[in-house]
């Protein structure tokens, strides 16, 4: 019996496609080709507003290629982008490029991908966030595996002025019984990226149950723990090269929610850090070099 071919990614499919598509859905299919992370993570208003199309385009090209409309061509094309759920990370190595500069060439292409990736993230959607955060009763922040370090910076940054409001969900026991302690008006902030960890799941939906505001810090609007957010604030991981998706945009939306959560608390935030930067040195955490 003959094998079933696999079949060809959406970004084949359309390359394949342009040369018999009308001139302005060939314009509108290149610019996907060209930015197909922007493709899975962006709406399709935003999309047609920086190509300089109608968004009915996108709805028309998605038709030319077979899918129902733009939803399901965009999420193919997110599911394109993720790697092999057994192999997340060594799926995403490459071989060790010639040259007597290759090495440095890598560092050059990783930092210039971020760099990149570090201006699509949305500034009025961290506002929003952080305007959310300002406003809710306690903070949860929950992140694991890789993403512990970006939960526990974000946790860090805001303990220092909120320190009676903001708690590491798991951090002093288990996380059910954090997720059990979710109350409306709190904020819980999930932060994920391919692959996604159950717990981080779980613990979206234990806050859509307790009806608290969810902030979702995600790599792409199809994360499982990013779904029904009120919030969704997206960072690009899998761009990047290297064996390792990148966590430079996550730690760059946890320090600015950070930030503009300290300005909207006003005098009171700046009392609060005070009283910390006080007590810090009364403890002498830091060093001093003696003359």
């Amino acid at each position: 019996m003959a094998q079933a071919q696999p079949k060809p990614s959406p970004l084949n499919e359309l390359c394949s496609a342009l040369p018999s598509l009308p001139m302005r859905l060939q314009e509108v299919g290149r610019f996907v080709a060209a930015n197909d992370y922007d493709a899975t993570t962006r709406s399709m208003r935003e999309l047609a507003s920086v190509a300089g199309a109608d968004p009915a385009s996108f709805t028309r090209l998605a038709k030319a290629l077979g899918y129902s409309g733009w939803d399901e061509l965009r999420a193919a094309l997110t599911e394109a982008r993720r790697p092999a759920q057994g192999s997340p990370f060594s799926g995403r190595a490459k071989g060790r490029r010639a040259g007597p500069n290759a090495d440095v060439r890598l560092v050059h292409d990783k930092i210039e991908a971020e760099a990149a990736g570090l201006t699509r993230i949305s500034a009025s959607a961290i506002a929003d966030a952080a305007r959310a955060l300002h406003a809710a009763n306690r903070i949860w922040i929950t992140g694991f595996r890789s993403c512990r370090s970006v939960a526990e910076l974000l946790t860090y940054q805001l303990r220092l002025f909120r320190p009676d409001a903001v708690q590491l969900v798991g951090g002093s026991g288990p996380f059910d019984l954090d997720h059990g302690a979710f109350r409306s008006g709190d904020a819980v902030v999930v932060i994920g990226f391919a692959p996604y960890t159950l717990v981080s799941v779980e613990t979206a939906r234990a806050a859509h149950q307790a009806r608290a505001t969810l902030i979702a810090i995600a790599d792409t609007i199809s994360a499982p723990m990013a779904e029904g957010a009120d919030h969704l604030l997206l960072f690009e991981a899998a761009s990047s090269p290297g064996f390792f998706p990148s966590l430079t945009g996550a730690i760059a939306v946890a320090q600015s929610l950070a930030a503009v959560a300290f300005t909207l608390g006003g005098a009171g935030a700046k009392r609060k850090l005070e009283e910390t930067e006080g007590r810090l040195a009364e403890m002498s955490q830091y060093f001093v070099e003696k003359g």
